[in-house]
């Protein structure tokens, strides 16, 4: 059943009632004309395996978790045991022209209190990078989580240096917020900044107009 909230403005000048679907972000098939997101499962081992084994796709993450199969597979594992603790909802990307795995994405950072979420984890194979699997996957999964969930802000982090990352997220529409300094520490030693970027509810209709209108270009945007 849907929820009431009650939201006030940053100037805590009114209230607003809204009615709210429960937030409980869960494992969920979401599908455009070309891209399929599904929940991660042991059995995709291989395939994740063979989509995020190029070592570009690693460069800004530490370990490289799909240095070999067996890596991929514990990681997999690790995963699903977040998923169980409610902390994660990892899924695979895959290219419905061919049915094969072409990346991976996950929900986290989920906190239902405040109906925050992020999308992060994701790598998606250097062949389809550019192309419209992104656009089409982040639609997939911000729609979801506006929509379906009731989120109010979905978050999206990348290393400060990963400027291709970077300039992907705001290809979507998000919102550049800040540089967290010495935000973690790496298996290495070293001392990763993170750059912060947000979507909020009151942006997502402009957010979801604007992707449509970049699918609309060359492909029939996702139902």
């Amino acid at each position: 059943m849907p929820t009431a909230l009650v939201v006030k403005s940053y100037e805590g000048e009114f209230e607003m009632q809204k009615q709210r679907p429960p937030f409980n972000p869960a494992p969920v098939k979401l599908s455009s004309e070309q891209v399929l997101i599904r929940p991660l499962t042991v059995e995709d081992a291989q395939g994740f395996y063979l989509a995020g084994q190029a070592k570009e796709l690693w460069q800004w993450v530490f370990p490289n978790r799909c240095e070999s199969l067996d890596r991929a597979k514990s990681w997999i594992e690790e995963s699903l045991a977040f998923q169980d603790k409610g902390l994660h909802v990892p899924f695979v990307i895959v290219d419905r022209a061919s049915g094969k795995i072409i990346g991976s994405t996950r929900y986290c950072s989920i906190r239902p209190a405040d109906r925050n979420i992020e999308i992060g984890f994701t790598f998606i194979s250097p062949e389809f990078q550019r192309t419209h699997v992104n656009t089409q996957a982040k639609y997939l999964l911000l729609k979801n989580a506006f929509e379906n969930l009731g989120a109010i802000r979905v978050e999206l982090r990348t290393h400060e240096k990963n400027r291709k990352s970077r300039n992907a997220i705001l290809r979507i529409g998000a919102k550049f917020e800040a540089v967290l300094r010495n935000s973690r520490i790496l298996p290495d030693g070293s001392i990763r900044n993170t750059a912060l970027f947000s979507i909020t509810e009151q942006e997502w209709p402009e957010v979801k107009a604007e992707l449509e209108s970049k699918i609309h270009q060359q492909y029939q945007v996702p139902a």
